[in-house]
């Protein structure tokens, strides 16, 4: 994925966590109980663009954040 693209999406998952007042660790706990192996820490370089997003991991972040893939993408 290109590196660019990366980093927008990362700023509006971000964005959209901010919104549901909800921390990088409280985001990536319940990544977990949806059965996503992410770390607070590997959620924190999704949002800033140092790590690619897997499919699994957008599609959990869409529902657990109550938005539409086009909201990220």
């Amino acid at each position: 994925m290109n590196a660019e693209y990366e980093k927008e999406i990362g700023g509006k998952i971000r964005f959209y966590r901010e919104k549901k007042k909800m921390t990088q660790e409280l985001l990536s706990a319940k990544l977990q109980l949806e059965g996503c192996d992410i770390t607070r820490s590997a959620l924190a370089k999704i949002e800033v663009g140092q790590r690619h997003i897997y499919i699994d991991e957008l599609k959990a972040l869409v529902k657990l954040l109550g938005i539409k893939y086009e909201d990220l993408l």
